[in-house]
């Protein structure tokens, strides 16, 4: 049997350390300058009140959260506490946690499913994991489901990811060429553009046949933005629950071996409503539990195709 190794705690030197390179951060990086400035003042003056006493990495990440979040509840705003020891360079400790989950998920397509009347099921999870490693089984699943009559997408336990993976799997459900969001960065200007390709391999589901796509309170980021980009471009409609509400994409910086800092650095524009889901979450178009949500777009698919 493999003996676990335990976590050293962290000293107050430690901690003291590790909450001023997390402000300096902030300070530099959060897309919202001035909640920046705010944040930043907030976790310095909590240090020096004691807030964070010595303890475990754990511990520090459950406090230092709370109060990032504290401000104006953004929910990408963390301290992310890894058991396993964090790559030092930016974003390596999201990326090798995603690499896992996507081996363990068949690429991000864990079930495709023809379901009566000749409509598909296809559910997107855990992640819209990075177009590079997911493009080869999303056309695969794109493609089967193709010739369905219907569509269902679930997306009920889709955590996020790429935005660009999220236009590859709309230009599979979409006619042309389509814009879909612009991100921009911490001063306004524009960080970069995504649109629908105008090309995808396999065949395409198209724009027109009927689709749905089911969501829960769990359903978080680039998953919140399919939804969204369907629902705005009025080509799905969206059933279940509310989503979380999280539109900033961020990136992550270690701060400790065991600690990993998540920060916004841009904010998404959706090309139709000019806005974003910040917040407010992606609001279903056929509210229901998200438990029931399958056998309610079923039902919606089957009565339009009979009509």
């Amino acid at each position: 049997m493999t003996a676990i190794t335990a976590i050293p705690a962290l000293d107050t030197a430690a901690t003291t350390t590790a909450v001023e390179s997390i402000a300096a951060l902030l300070a530099e990086n959060y897309v919202f300058p001035d909640v920046a400035r705010d944040l930043a003042d907030l976790l310095r003056r909590r240090s020096s009140e004691g807030a964070y006493p010595a303890g475990t990495a754990e511990e520090l990440a459950d406090a230092v959260t709370a109060d990032l979040r504290s401000v104006n509840g953004d929910l990408h705003l963390a301290l992310k506490y890894h058991a396993e020891p964090v790559p030092e360079h930016r974003g390596a400790a999201v990326m090798a946690e995603m690499r896992r989950k996507f081996d363990d998920s068949l690429g991000g397509v864990p079930r495709v499913e023809l379901l009566d009347g000749g409509v598909a099921l296809l559910e997107l999870a855990p992640h819209m994991f990075p177009l590079d490693w997911a493009a080869q089984p999303l056309t695969a699943a794109l493609s089967l489901v193709a010739p369905a009559r219907a569509l269902i997408i679930d997306l009920r336990r889709n955590a996020g990811g790429d935005p660009n993976t999220v236009a590859f799997v709309c230009g599979h459900l979409i006619d042309g060429r389509t814009h879909l969001q612009t991100l921009l960065k911490r001063q306004g200007e524009v960080a970069e553009q995504f649109w629908t390709p105008s090309f995808v391999p396999g065949a395409r589901f198209g724009g027109s046949k009927p689709l749905y796509v089911l969501t829960s309170g769990d359903t978080f980021s680039a998953g919140e933005e399919l939804a969204y980009d369907l629902q705005q471009l009025k080509r799905a409609e969206i059933v279940g629950e509310t989503t979380r509400g999280g539109a900033h994409p961020r990136e992550g910086w270690t701060v400790h071996p065991h600690l990993e800092l998540s920060v916004p650095v841009a904010r998404g524009v959706n090309a139709v409503s000019g806005t974003n889901w910040e917040g407010t979450g992606v609001r279903p178009d056929v509210p229901c539990d998200a438990g029931d949500a399958l056998d309610r777009a079923l039902a919606l698919a089957t009565a339009r195709l009979a009509a």
